[in-house]
This record gives structure tokens, C-alpha cells and sequence, in this order.
């Protein structure tokens, strides 16, 4: 079977407001990626806009926030995904049979200070990283986004 005919996976991020930690882990998902995965990020309870302060520093980092938007996280997203990764919203979170889900105990960006959030987007990196190596064999990432850190 050629990569032409494999299909392309999908992983919903998912966290309570959808404005720090399931925003990250796209945003470096699609970076990496390279349009290999579709990634998405939805919250149980999406609050209005993604945390200033994580846009502040993926910006730094040259990764665009500009689209990004909270999202209500839907039992259909995570049916329609090969894969859901919680970052906090625990039981809140639909459960769907059939979809493999991974819990990533991150501690949250929203209101810290931008070493914090620094430190929470490097954990979030490797993550992504190694999943990525997991859903898409012979994938070739680039350099991390925190090589210059």
C-alpha cells in the first residue's frame, strides 16, 4: 500500500475552555505535521478566546494563533478522530467506543507567566512530537520550535 492510500489520521486536543493547553498541542501538531494529520482542539466548555498569554508566546515561537477560536468539543469530533488526547477535562469529555483516547496531565498555561507557559509548550512539544511518530510511520519532523530555547 502506497502513503497515497493510507488514510489521514485525526486527533482532537481537548481541554475544559479550549484556550491554552489543546490550542498548543494543534497549533505544534499542524506545524509538524505537514497537512500528514488533521488536528483538531474543542473545549467542554470553550471559553471566548484563546489565553493571551499562549498566543503571546507561540507567536514568539513563529507558529500563527490568528484562526485559532474556542471550540465546543462534540461527541461527533471525537467519533469522526482516530484518536483523542485530553489535557484536563477528565470525565467531561464525551467517551466514544472505537476511538483511542490518551490523557496528557499538563498543568494549564491560562494566567501564568510566560517562563511557565514556555516550560508547559516544551512539555506539550515532545508529546506532540512522539505522537506524531506513533500516528504516521516514516514521518520526517523538522527541528522543534523550542531548538533555539
Amino acid at each position: 500500500m502506497t502513503s497515497a492510500e493510507q488514510p489521514v489520521p485525526q486527533v482532537v486536543f481537548a481541554c475544559v475552555r479550549n484556550g491554552g493547553r489543546s490550542v498548543i498541542s494543534r497549533v505544534l501538531a499542524e506545524h509538524y505535521a505537514q497537512g500528514r494529520v488533521i488536528a483538531l482542539s474543542a473545549g467542554t466548555q470553550p471559553g471566548e478566546h484563546i489565553h493571551p498569554e499562549v498566543a503571546s508566546v507561540l507567536e514568539k515561537l513563529g507558529l500563527d494563533t490568528s484562526r485559532e477560536k474556542p471550540t465546543l468539543l462534540t461527541r461527533e469530533a471525537i467519533a469522526a478522530s482516530t484518536m483523542a488526547i485530553t489535557l484536563g477535562c477528565g470525565e467531561e469529555c464525551p467517551y466514544v467506543p472505537g476511538v483511542t483516547y490518551v490523557d496528557w496531565p499538563v498543568a494549564d498555561p491560562g494566567g501564568q507567566d510566560e517562563a511557565t507557559v514556555r516550560a508547559i509548550i516544551a512539555d506539550l512539544d515532545v508529546r506532540v512530537r512522539a505522537l506524531l511518530v506513533e500516528l504516521v510511520p516514516g514521518i520526517e519532523l523538522g527541528p522543534s520550535v523550542l531548538r533555539n530555547e
